[in-house]
């Protein structure tokens, strides 16, 4: 009896290496024109974060351009309490929240009945939605005061017992003023959504409400996310509408908050930093949190297959 050695396994083939791509000219200027244009919009943030944790009186005999010599955080304490920023906190969340929700279910309804539905005139009344981003808000200013004194409510609701200086006449001022833009992006993605999926709704009965609830609007879910951070940002950081259709300092959003921190006669710019930060805090939670789906909703249709 003979014994034979196993045959030794073929040696593993390596993967040839990927080549390298050329180094192009463009593409290294491309580069270096997106990390300019990065640094451009950090440093100012940069700079706001480090005079903010500076006491004034070194930033005005160093320059605000130095080496520090004494850290804090007062100036944050200092800001959250002289700005009384939970109130106006709460006031924003009151404007904003709602404001988001019903521009969205308004827009995506209206971007249902346009993407997928015979409605006549449709792409004309898309084309109208679009046209009115391009109008200026500075433009409206005047007649929008005159009709928002004139428009009668009831005091339950406002205590001007009119459409001026209350929270109402500042969501419903933001929903039309984001209602197109947001029509404009849902009418689009709904397109890509293949028609075979609702005719078969259609087929087993499903009727308008049922197609746009529990079909299309779960398929939506990208361009919702990314809808609503835009729409956050946008709204919450909003100060020209509350300005001229508010009159109420207690009433007033966040970012009127700030005016709270402005002396008479002086103005300590390390406290307004502190407090522009705060303020700015919100948005950036909410990026923070919807970040993967924002980039999500914009990167949609960039690729096929």
């Amino acid at each position: 009896m003979t014994l034979t050695a196993p045959a030794a396994a073929p040696p593993a083939q390596e993967r040839p290496a990927a080549p390298r791509r050329p180094v192009r000219p463009l593409r290294v200027l491309l580069h270096v024109f997106l990390g300019l244009v990065a640094l451009g919009w950090l440093l100012p943030l940069a700079l706001a974060v480090y005079a903010s944790v500076r006491p004034y009186e070194e930033t005005a005999r160093l320059g605000y351009v130095s080496m520090p010599e004494h850290l804090t955080l007062d100036y944050y304490v200092q800001a959250w309490t002289q700005a009384e920023l939970p109130r106006y906190y709460l006031n924003t969340l009151i404007i904003v929240v709602p404001g988001v929700v019903v521009t969205l279910f308004l827009a995506s309804f209206t971007a249902f009945a346009i993407a997928r539905l015979r409605v006549p005139g449709r792409k004309v009344l898309l084309i109208v939605f679009t046209a009115g981003n391009l109008l200026p808000p500075q433009v409206l200013i005047t007649p929008l005061y005159t009709f928002y004194t004139l428009v009668p409510l009831p005091e339950w609701l406002s205590d001007s017992q009119s459409l001026y200086d209350s929270y109402l006449g500042l969501i419903l001022i933001h929903v039309a003023f984001q209602f197109g833009f947001c029509v404009f992006v849902m009418a689009n993605f709904m397109r890509t959504i293949p028609e075979e999926i609702t005719e078969a709704a259609l087929v087993d009965g499903a009727g308008v409400w049922k197609r746009y609830w529990r079909l299309t609007l779960p398929l939506c879910r990208p361009v919702l996310a990314a809808l609503s951070t835009l729409q956050f940002t946008w709204m919450y950081n909003d100060f020209l509408w509350a300005l001229v259709l508010m009159s109420s300092g207690d009433k007033l959003p966040v970012t009127s908050a700030l005016n709270n921190l402005r002396g008479q006669f002086f103005t300590d710019y390390n406290l307004l930093a502190a407090g522009s930060m705060l303020v700015a805090l919100p948005t950036l939670i909410v990026f923070q949190l919807l970040h993967k789906q924002f980039v999500a909703g914009l990167t949609l249709g960039s690729t096929k297959g």
